[in-house]
């Protein structure tokens, strides 16, 4: 409880300063590059069109769901994974990336993947009304529906934030569990519904053990918003298996936190 208490502690004391670093973020990011922040659109969308061409015009398997275009089914899962996989990676790398805020001055430690947890919620932020304009142009308007994608936003940032402390912190002391989570990132994608429709397994206990994966409950409920037409309520299973690997990833960044925060200045 004490270790939960700094932390909390140390993200209000700091709350300014981690809005100002989240900008900073942003801005180191997409610095030196003629398009500059343009590139947080270019590369999403083009990673988008690519498997759009793959799956619909090569693999010929594009076909509609539920009535809508495959480019919409595709996008609307897509989209939470650019989040999500820059946390995996730049969220393990984050405090090494910023060694010298813990190395060279007095700065709070777990406010850092905080900070770049919400440059990239910023972007993403972006992101989404991009794809809501496309909805719109193909006359997919929003509906009611449409007020339970901040809650998935909010399941998405808390996790990936705890999951940016735990791993970074991992990641500090040792390099090689930071290749690890980048040599992972390739198959959590593919393994995780991002790509393919989850609901159409026909193994109950497989997709009872699919959605123990945060990843598949994201992609998933973002398409239950626009796609599926499904309220996160009428899910309550999915829910409370997210609820589980959330507190277990909480209890792992506590952990973590307490017993190498003493040492990561000295290995930095």
């Amino acid at each position: 409880m004490n270790t939960i208490r700094q932390i909390c502690k140390e993200h209000y004391e700091w709350r300014s300063q981690i809005f100002k670093l989240a900008k900073a973020d942003i801005i180191k990011t997409y610095s030196g590059a003629a398009l500059g922040w343009a590139w947080a659109i270019v590369k999403p969308t083009v990673t988008i069109l690519v498997f759009w061409f793959a799956f619909s015009v090569g693999l010929r398997a594009g076909k509609d769901v539920e009535g809508y275009p495959f480019i919409l089914w595709l996008i609307s899962g897509l989209i939470p994974w650019f989040y999500m996989s820059d946390m995996i990676t730049q969220g393990a790398n984050a405090i090494r990336r910023y060694k010298h805020l813990v190395t060279k001055m007095k700065f709070p430690v777990s406010t850092i993947p905080t900070f770049v947890s919400f440059s990239k919620l910023a972007v993403h932020l972006c992101l989404m009304v991009i794809v809501i304009a496309i909805f719109v142009f193909f006359g997919r308007y929003p509906d009611i529906y449409m007020v339970q994608l901040p809650f998935y936003m909010l399941c998405m940032f808390l996790f990936f934030t705890v999951w940016g402390l735990f791993s970074s912190m991992l990641s500090a002391m040792s390099k090689d569990f930071l290749n690890l989570v980048k040599s992972l990132t390739t198959a959590l994608f593919w393994l995780s519904g991002i790509m393919w429709d989850v609901h159409r397994i026909p193994y109950e206990w497989l997709q009872t053990l699919l959605y123990f994966n945060p990843i598949t409950f994201v992609a998933s409920g973002y398409r239950n918003v626009f796609i599926y037409k499904i309220w996160f309520f009428d899910e309550p299973q999915h829910l409370l298996y997210f609820a589980i690997m959330l507190a277990l990833m909480m209890f792992l960044a506590i952990w973590s936190y307490k017993k190498l925060i003493k040492e990561i200045p000295d290995v930095l």
